[in-house]
């Protein structure tokens, strides 16, 4: 696949396998088999299928937390990507203000200014003085809550967005969609991985389809969804 000047990320038939049958087996389940779709700058790529098809493989591919084992995965020098899924890599030792400021560094920031977002992140995601408790105390929802803070907070290049909009009560999943939703308006370059056909259409203007590990649809959301509905109708 040719890369554009304004081309952010680029994946070209992408493949990722996990052992089957135990870890020295030498059976393979590929989790993604052959994925391919490019994100330019300010665009907001939508990313559905059935359960299974690698939806979740896919954005850990793209944050960099595993490489493919066929293919390639294509970031323009300097863009940083980041995972806003639920307490990814949190540590339930250390407090949430640790946590917190842990992952801002992981995601590119200095320590300096991550201390400087913490207020800003535990005012979002509603924690208050629980920042000073471990994270072992947290609840689920907490614990998705200050996820949720982190990666917003971190401001990166291109956000990986995988099923958060239903994190916490009605209130926060109001905040959060219309959080993203500004940011997105705003030029956020993202990746959304979603069941809702709602969320994709209002937050995104490409769709990739996954089945089986495979990208079988790709295009303009208003082309690609009609097709997708169909495919799920017919079976």
């Amino acid at each position: 696949m040719k890369v554009s000047d304004d081309c952010l990320l680029q994946v070209s038939s992408a493949g990722v396998a996990y052992p089957a049958g135990g870890v020295f087996s030498r059976h393979k389940h590929w989790a993604l088999e052959d994925v391919s779709f490019d994100l330019a700058d300010g665009e907001v790529v939508g990313v559905i299928g059935r359960n299974g098809a690698g939806k979740s493989t896919l954005l850990k591919l793209l944050a960099g937390i595993i490489r493919p084992d066929r293919g390639t995965v294509w970031h323009k020098p300097g863009v940083r990507a980041s995972l806003l899924a639920l307490q990814v890599g949190f540590l339930p030792e250390l407090t949430g203000e640790e946590n917190a400021v842990l992952s801002c560094v992981l995601l590119g920031m200095t320590r300096k200014a991550a201390r400087q977002k913490l207020e800003a992140i535990a005012e979002f995601a509603e924690i208050g003085t629980a920042m000073a408790d471990p994270l072992s105390t947290y609840s689920a929802g907490m614990r998705a809550r200050l996820g949720f803070g982190v990666a917003l907070a971190a401001s990166p290049d291109v956000l990986l967005v995988d099923e958060v909009l239903g994190v916490g009560d009605a209130p926060f999943r109001k905040k959060s969609a219309a959080m993203l939703r500004e940011r997105m308006e705003g030029g956020q370059s993202a990746i959304v991985v979603s069941h809702s056909v709602n969320t994709l259409r209002n937050l995104c203007s490409k769709l990739v389809v996954i089945d089986k590990g495979r990208s079988v649809l790709c295009g303009p959301i208003a082309e690609v969804l009609p097709r997708y509905e169909e495919m799920v109708a017919n079976g």
